[in-house]
Formats: C-alpha cells, structure tokens, sequence
C-alpha cells in the first residue's frame, strides 16, 4: 500500500473515532425518562421510627444566590429537620437532578458552607453499613462562630454513591458510553453539636431508621447499590 494510501486510511480511521467519541460525548437518553423520576416529599417520610419532623423550627432557606444556582442544577429540593423522642435532631437536605452531565455537577457541602460563611475544619471519608449495604461517605465538620455543624453527604449518580469528583465523573461516563445521561441525588444529613463523634452516631442512626422504611428499589436510588 502506498503511503499515501496509507495516510488517507489513517485520516478516515481517526475521522471515524472523531465521530463515534462525539456520539459518545453527547448522550441522549435520559436514566430518569426510563426509570421515573422520585417525588421527593413522597419518597421520604415525615414520620418513621422515632423520628418526626420538627414543626418548632423554622426551615433556614439558603441565600438567593445560592438558592438560584440550586435551580440551575436540581429538579427538586427537600429541607427538613427531624427530632426524636430524646429530643436528637437531625437536618436532612436533598437535592435531586435528572441531568448529572458536566454542566450541572453536584452543588457539594464543602463549597457550598463555605460560600455562607462557614470553614471547613475537618474533611474525611468513611463507609457505612446502612440497608445492608457499604456506603462511601464524606464526614465534614463546619465551623460558623460557635456554631459547629458536623455533616454526612454522598452522591448517587445513576445509583451509585461517589464520594468525590472523580467518583462522580467516572460515575456518568460510565452511563455516557451507553448513550444515557445519568440522574443524581445529593444526601446530606447534619447536626448542631460541638462533639462530632456523637453527631455522627445520632447521624448514623437516623440514616439506618431511614433506610428500613424506604422501598428496596428507592433505597438503591437513594444510597447507592442499584447497577
């Protein structure tokens, strides 16, 4: 074969993978057109265990700012405080999107927080044995005057929880290579405590009351675990 035989074989054969990764590159199909779309309101109870939520608190709304940049990124946003009988509470704050691509990557705690004035003064991972299943989870301990906030959050894109951004990239490329463009939900959990080892464990506890309570199928959705 002549040469340039040969280099108008490598032009069109890189011109073909050109093709095929632009195709790849640019998912269609959407996970939550074909799974359904969870109602958040539904999919998680306001009162199961010993837990209830809290109707003397007021829910703290976040800025406008970010409350925009929320919109921009999620389909649904649930805020809640939860008490139990021995008075524990716990803030639980989910976000839902049905586009994880690129342009609406997880709005994660340790930017958010420190955007409202928070500092981030401790930053770890941890796995949890929550519905019968290991969680990888972000602990993160935030600091506003005495105000200490100890949080849990994880990501589930397309039902799988990630810890970090390349967990979460790797997460929706995955789903990109099959043509579809992976749902996600970001779990966050915090307390109001100094001490963050028993904020964990209250934290650790109210996550296991939760996930006896929501539908093995929606349970996989919400804490990972689904293929």
């Amino acid at each position: 074969m002549s040469p340039m035989r040969v280099r108008a074989l490598v032009v069109a054969l890189l011109m073909l993978a050109s093709a095929a990764a632009a195709m790849l590159a640019r998912p269609t199909r959407h996970l939550a057109d074909e799974i359904g779309k969870p109602d958040l309101e539904v999919l998680f109870p306001r009162q199961f265990g010993d837990w209830r939520i809290d109707t003397s608190l007021p829910v703290v709304l976040p800025a406008p700012d970010v409350q925009a940049q929320l919109d921009k990124i999620y389909n649904q946003v649930l805020a809640r405080t939860y008490v139990n009988g021995k008075g524990q509470r716990v803030m639980l704050s989910v976000a839902y999107g049905g586009d994880q691509s690129d342009g609406t990557s997880a709005h994660r705690p340790e930017v958010c927080y420190p955007a409202q004035g928070f500092a981030i003064v401790s930053n770890r991972t941890a796995t949890l044995e929550i519905g019968g299943q290991a969680v990888p989870v972000r602990r993160l301990v935030s600091r506003l005057g005495a105000r200490e906030e100890p949080i849990t959050y994880w990501i589930a894109v397309g039902g799988k929880a990630v810890t970090s951004g390349i967990e979460q990239k790797l997460a929706q490329m995955r789903y990109g290579l099959k043509g579809i463009i992976a749902d996600g939900m970001l779990m966050r959990v915090s307390s109001i405590d100094h001490v963050p080892a028993h904020a964990f464990a209250v934290q650790d506890g109210f996550l296991a009351d939760l996930a006896r309570v929501i539908d093995p199928l929606s349970r996989a959705r919400v804490f990972g675990g689904s293929s």
